[in-house]
């Protein structure tokens, strides 16, 4: 059977190979390269070179005749200072509370000067390299031109590197800045080609030995399903379905997905506001009226109006017009634009949430660090909107510790400008299913953005919650077109809510961890000494997944109904919402994290281990005997001591069957299966009563959470 778990699982690539590429490494000694040489009176730049060039394969130098761009951040002034204040704006005993700062203020406390940037821009012609803007407040300078120059300009090698599946460019030693810029320089960015990824899994329309994909819905006169879990079946398979041994029997929970028949199981508006309490909200008036939602998605989309609008009127929602609905492109229109489940994903469903609120759509040209972190310092320092929604993320410990204090750095200037970043905590668990010690995901990470973690979900059929569990799948393979596994086939971890402990962005000189972003305050009660993910959680199982509505070019009707979920769901959601707490509060909040760890009774529904006394269970007939499989040793052996699995009946093929688990954000195989943090461990992710790595403090219960922001403002 391990020969061919193998075969399935390398067949077409599995779910994770969407981020492998991050941590797959070749043990390969770089090849010794002549560099530039260094002038006196410079620096280098410290802890900007990506980790994985002391490992990977280098495949050779790169063109020096490309063109490539390269921007370089500026130190702010009086960081210390910015600091303390930060700390204060959320001190309800300091007199700065909530006093935020703006754009002007910002700018002449803590901003680079004219004349510094000036001198960042003499660097830049004096190395042939030709200057395209500078950012707003002075932060940065960016330019543009030759492999070679900026080689030359910065002293480094620039060589590409196998990564996985992916070759990337890399600097292959920190940056050195001479002159009179050397000082001002806090980073430098571009330099590598390293990428953010969007968190986002579609309801699997595949085996597990194929990444899931999405599938088209032809929408049945009942659409779909708000019930997932219907009840129990009882089933029974043979050999070819002829009655030949082995003949297995299977009873459990009913996963809900599309069949033949059926749309099956996936969230939309109605339920997910019933179930999480907006109504009420909406009862007393507060929809997001007057509050901005601010969305952040590379390349951008030419439909995204016309889907949204589409979906819109599907759910009786308002419809986004010029007046509640714009798209800023960062710098220019993007090349790139092409059909985009992710953009989808955040604008209709933060719409869903939030239907009164205006939507910003920023788009930066790429998903490069560069390019994204510049979009995201456009859309807080012009104070776009209090509420920003961030689902994207790159593996902390593959993510240049440069490109982390940048990261930091926007999230602060958001915090002290009364915005919340929320981010995406990503949807592989601790990464450790990759092969590499635990991690988390940035900007996620930074003590000054909100954590967004994700839940499973099984409503009633009054669309109250029946049960909600942290989000992490594991799946089994009972049947394949008439084959039954015996025992049965697990594939083990295959996607879940990122969470733990950020402990990778102080690295030293060769990109090893040494250590964490700093505990904040909010989290004093909480173990250990480093930041801790997630703050907070939302819908993002694609088991039990949300509708979206999506132009599909060459699709007839081009416009389809997919399901989708990810932390990238959650993070519009819990952005909408706290878009309407910050409406009702009718001041900027800032932070979301700062408040929820402190919130009254009733705002958060805190998700806490489930269970169900039918979970699935196997009666295999062979001819030696009948052997017989209690549920856990159907998922493997080693799941966690609460956890509920279901039935999946795969519309895809004839007499195909399997069992997906809920509430295990870990591998239910053993350790020995080498697939990640066993659910048996203590090191593994896992929901408790309280706060957990998870869930955080759980998830809103939409009409008390906004209602607690009201009732503070009048004390």
């Amino acid at each position: 059977m391990n020969n061919q778990k193998e075969a399935l699982l390398t067949t077409a690539g599995s779910r994770r190979s969407q981020t492998t590429w991050l941590c797959v490494v070749v043990a390969t000694l770089i090849a010794c390269t002549a560099l530039p040489a260094v002038a006196a009176g410079g620096q280098a730049i410290a802890h900007n070179t990506p980790s994985y060039v002391s490992t990977a394969k280098n495949l050779g130098t790169e063109d020096p005749s490309k063109t490539m761009e390269v921007s370089i951040w500026l130190q702010p002034h009086n960081r210390a200072e910015m600091d303390a204040l930060a700390r204060q704006l959320y001190d309800r005993t300091s007199a700065n509370y909530r006093q935020f700062l703006n754009r002007a203020q910002i700018a002449t406390r803590f901003a680079p000067t004219a004349e510094e940037a000036k001198t960042v821009q003499q660097f830049f012609e004096s190395h042939n390299l030709n200057v395209l803007r500078v950012g707003p407040n002075n932060f940065y300078v960016r330019a543009r031109g030759t492999v070679g120059d900026v080689e030359t300009a910065f002293h480094v090698q620039l060589n590409n590197y196998q990564v996985g599946a992916k070759v990337i460019r890399a600097n292959a030693s920190d940056p050195y800045v001479d002159g009179a810029a050397a000082p001002l320089v806090r980073s430098v960015s571009g330099l590598d080609t390293g990428t953010y990824e969007h968190p986002l899994m579609a309801q699997s329309a595949s085996l597990p030995k194929g990444t899931p994909a999405a599938v088209p819905f032809a929408t049945s006169s009942n659409f779909f399903s708000s019930i997932c879990f219907p009840g129990t079946v009882r089933e029974t398979f043979s050999t070819d379905n002829l009655g030949v041994l082995p003949i297995g029997t299977y009873s459990g929970n009913l996963l809900n997905l599309q069949t033949l028949t059926s749309d099956g199981c996936a969230y939309t508006p109605g339920p997910i506001q019933t179930a999480y309490n907006l109504t009420g909200l909406y009862g007393e008036g507060f929809n997001g009226a007057g509050q901005t939602v601010v969305i952040l998605d590379w390349c951008g989309s030419p439909t995204i109006q016309k889907d949204a609008n589409a979906f819109s009127a599907k759910f009786g929602l308002p419809l986004l017009t010029s007046s509640n609905f714009s798209i800023i492109y960062t710098p220019t229109a993007s090349d790139c634009e092409a059909e985009d489940p992710e953009i989808n994903i955040d604008v209709e469903w933060a719409h869903a949430i939030a239907p009164g609120a205006n939507i910003v759509l920023v788009v930066p040209p790429s998903a490069s660090f560069q390019d994204v972190n510049e979009g995201e310092y456009f859309a807080v320092n012009y104070d776009l909107g209090n509420s920003f929604s961030g689902s994207y993320s790159s593996v902390e410990a593959f993510t240049p510790a440069s490109e982390l204090d940048n990261e930091n750095l926007i999230s602060e200037i958001a915090a002290i400008s009364g915005i919340s970043t929320n981010f995406a905590t990503g949807d592989d668990g601790d990464y450790t299913s990759f092969g590499i010690p635990a991690a988390v995901g940035a900007p996620a990470d930074s003590p000054w953005a909100t954590a967004v973690g994700g839940v499973s979900l099984s409503l009633n059929s009054d669309n109250t919650i029946a049960w909600q569990a942290g989000w992490g799948n594991n799946q089994v393979l009972l049947t394949e077109e008439g084959e039954i596994f015996d025992p049965p086939l697990s594939f083990g971890f295959i996607g879940g809510a990122g969470g733990g402990q950020s402990n990778c962005a102080v690295q030293d000189s060769s990109g090893d961890c040494l250590g964490g972003f700093p505990k904040p305050a909010f989290q004093k009660a909480l173990p250990g000494k480093y930041r801790q993910l997630p703050d907070v959680s939302w819908l993002a199982d694609p088991y039990t997944g949300v509708a979206i509505l999506i132009s599909v070019p060459g699709q007839v009707p081009e416009q389809v109904w997919l399901v989708y979920g990810g932390t990238s769901v959650a993070t519009p959601m819990f952005s909408g919402l706290w878009a309407i707490a910050n409406e009702e509060a009718g001041v900027p909040l800032g932070q979301a994290a700062q408040y929820l760890y402190s919130l009254p009774a009733g705002a958060i529904n805190d998700v806490v281990p489930v269970s169900s006394p039918t979970d699935v269970v196997a009666s295999i007939q062979e001819l030696t005997g009948t052997n017989k499989y209690n549920a856990s040793a159907v998922l493997g052996g080693a799941p966690p001591p609460r956890v509920i699995s279901a039935i999946w009946n795969y519309a895809a093929l004839e007499d195909t069957t399997l069992v997906i688990s809920f509430g295990t954000d870990c591998s239910t195989l053993p350790s020995t299966d080498f697939d990640g943090n066993s659910c048996n461990t203590p090191a593994a992710l896992h929901t408790n009563v309280g706060w957990d790595n998870v869930t955080g403090v759980g998830t809103p219960n939409g009409q008390a959470f906004a209602d607690s922001f009201a009732a503070t403002v009048k004390k």
